[in-house]
């Protein structure tokens, strides 16, 4: 057979090859392509349960802070009701109206506060004697102590002390400071840590 002849009788062949390629080329699988990357969570919304969970926390916080504030003040307030002193006219150990008042402020407080103790100090102004301003002074806590008393204070929390005219709160010898050595000072002996306001 001739060389013409020989070529042309290998071109089936040849094309056979090349389909065969070309549709080995079309199987091959293309790789996996790759997932999407992961987008970030959007932040939360205003007003969103974490947001709501912060405020709520901080109303909460402020409302137990005030609350506090609230409960200092008062026990301060009552601290002071029951260490404010009483004062006695001249020679007197009867109670003005002024002093009951005062008292009367006293004696919720120790009501509501069994634990506390308190010691009254009865005091004179510099006239008279020693002898008998120390009796005066004792007249003068005695009196008080008795008006706590009828008024529902258990009398054991309450002591007496006389000092007559030997420690006035203003010095001098004008009426005004002779009035306000005329008194009967209040002390807490025992109970302040755990001191309440007076129930409502």
């Amino acid at each position: 057979m001739s060389r013409r002849n020989s070529l042309w009788s290998s071109i089936p062949t040849l094309a056979v090859i090349a389909a065969a390629l070309a549709a080995a080329a079309c199987g091959k699988k293309q790789p996996p392509a790759q997932p999407p990357a992961p987008q970030p969570a959007p932040p939360p919304a205003a007003g969103g349960p974490n947001q709501d969970s912060l405020m709520r926390a901080q109303r909460t916080a402020d409302s137990l802070a005030a609350e506090s504030q609230r409960m200092a003040a008062a026990v301060a307030a009552a601290r002071n009701t029951i260490t404010a002193p009483v004062y006695f006219d001249l020679d007197k150990s009867d109670l003005t109206e002024q002093a009951k008042a005062v008292l009367d402020a006293k004696a919720p407080i120790l009501s509501a506060n069994p634990g506390l103790q308190i010691r009254i100090a009865g005091n004179c102004d510099a006239r008279g004697s020693d002898e008998y301003n120390l009796a005066l002074g004792q007249r003068r806590a005695a009196t008080v102590k008795r008006y706590l008393t009828d008024h529902g204070v258990d009398g054991a929390r309450v002591d007496l002390i006389s000092y007559g005219k030997e420690r006035p709160a203003v010095e001098g010898d004008s009426e005004d400071a002779y009035a306000k050595n005329r008194r009967d000072e209040f002390e807490i002996t025992a109970g302040a840590d755990n001191l309440k306001p007076a129930r409502s």
